[in-house]
């Protein structure tokens, strides 16, 4: 099965750009630099391809599990690949290609289910569903396999066609899956694009897509949302978080030290639903800081390839630059690194673990999404103080609250204005939930069937009773 290609290997001649180790800082490979008006020739293909995919589910199904299959036996090629150009340790690639295949799995036997209306009329109503076509997915670098999936698991187990876009940050490891799935999913029902801008301006432009799911930051959702306007196409967008942690007076330090530690600095913070903002009763907030500095000082920071690497770098020198930054400033405005605070010497790019004490809360890596190794602490006097702290940004991704007293704690959970909210924990999801935001955080829901019947539109047939 081949691993390095796509079905339609590109002209020798054509456009290529590099491809960066984030551990070295490096140009170590290339992918096709795709051209806007390429794009034509690929949705025509997979709306042709539309007709025949749509047409069978039973063969749908079988042909989701075999790409399951597919990629399980492809797993090292893709979790090597993943951890050279994202930069995560190789054990959470190997856990990216897991849940890539349990997606596929998921989505292979979970099939739309029509309804019968009953309204009282003397007419019998059916709701039914059908698939919407093209769909144009765009994964960011963070989560390259994983979020591809995401996308394109439940579009096409819905019956539509897919066009992947990778992040050029990361683009080998998503061609590598795709060559993967051609080798058992018909012709052009999924095809990998890969470029440079206006590459993705064009591909959720276009006016053969009618369905664009993109996860990426919030100033280019509104793009995407305004560019996919102009032919009415679907929007789904996930553009991030500044998920808050709050912690409870009666919570337990050392029991949930390492949870809290890794729900913030998990993939090197370049996790949507990381925990980047940390409210702490005043007269536990030492506790914290130590319990946390303590895990950001001795955890071990180095090349994802390496097996002893717990933290990987930065994925990218715009991401490194403006982390940065936002370190940089609150330091000037007066916190206090209890932990890091610097980007690390040497190749590639490391910046250290960083807890942020005495940060001003309209700091901007308070207030914004940081997205990297970089944890604010901040002490709160009483709980409705801290509530609103927490639901004081325009995000409304996830939030979570740690306490002893779990009745306690959900109620105090059941306030924050975020589409998930966990007690005791963060960021963990199941298959079957779905997953969603609220204001700036994002526009529809994906996850589950909700996922699946966000591919897919209601068709209502009407006929008159039997004689």
């Amino acid at each position: 099965m081949p691993t390095t290609e796509p079905k339609r290997v590109p002209d020798p001649g054509a456009a290529r750009f590099p491809v960066v180790d984030p551990a070295t800082g490096e140009a170590f490979d290339e992918a096709p630099d795709q051209q806007p008006d390429e794009l034509d020739a690929v949705i025509d293909r997979a709306q042709r391809a539309w007709s025949g995919w749509r047409a069978d589910p039973a063969a749908r199904t079988t042909a989701l599990r075999a790409a399951a299959d597919a990629v399980a036996a492809a797993g090292e090629d893709l979790a090597r690949s993943l951890t050279r150009e994202q930069g995560k340790p190789l054990a959470e690639s190997y856990a990216e290609v897991a849940r890539t295949v349990a997606r596929l799995r998921y989505f292979a036997d979970l099939a739309p289910r029509n309804r019968p209306i009953d309204d009282g009329r003397p007419v019998r109503s059916e709701i039914r569903w059908r698939p919407l076509g093209p769909v144009a997915a765009i994964v960011p670098w963070n989560f390259p396999l994983q979020l591809a999936a995401a996308k394109f698991a439940p579009a096409l187990a819905a019956g539509n066609t897919v066009v992947l876009k990778p992040s050029p940050f990361t683009p080998l490891a998503t061609r590598m899956l795709g060559s993967v799935l051609a080798a058992v999913l018909p012709e052009d029902v999924l095809t990998v694009v890969t470029g440079r801008e206006p590459l993705g301006a064009r591909l959720v432009s276009h006016p053969g897509i009618r369905h664009v799911t993109f996860t990426g930051s919030v100033s280019t959702g509104r793009a995407v949302a305004r560019a996919a306007a102009a032919s009415l196409a679907r929007v789904t967008l996930e553009l991030g978080g500044n998920d808050a942690a709050v912690l409870l007076d009666d919570v337990d330090v050392e029991r949930i030290a390492d949870r809290l530690f890794w729900a913030a600095f998990r993939n090197c913070g370049q996790v949507c639903m990381a925990v980047k903002r940390l409210y702490v009763p005043v007269r536990l907030h030492a506790d914290i800081v130590e319990a946390l500095a303590q895990r950001a000082k001795t955890v071990a920071v180095g090349p994802g390839l390496d097996p002893a690497t717990e933290l990987g770098p930065l994925n990218n020198a715009p991401q490194l630059a403006r982390v940065e930054e936002l370190t940089r400033r609150a330091l000037a405005d007066g916190a206090r690194a209890a932990a890091g605070g610097h980007r690390q010497d040497g190749p590639g790019y490391f910046f250290a673990p960083t807890v942020l004490v005495g940060v001003p809360p309209d700091s901007p890596v308070v207030t914004g999404e940081q997205f990297g190794p970089v944890l604010p602490v901040l002490p709160y006097r009483s709980l409705d103080e801290a509530l609103k702290a927490a639901n004081g940004t325009g995000f409304g991704l996830g939030g979570s609250v740690w306490g002893t007293d779990l009745d306690r704690a959900e109620a105090v959970a059941d306030q924050l204005d975020c589409g998930t909210a966990w007690v005791n924990h963060h960021a963990e999801l199941s298959l079957a939930q779905p997953f969603a935001g609220v204001k700036d955080s994002g526009v529809g829901v994906a996850g589950g069937p909700w996922g699946l019947y966000g591919n897919l539109r209601p068709f209502v047939v009407h006929r008159p009773p039997e004689a």
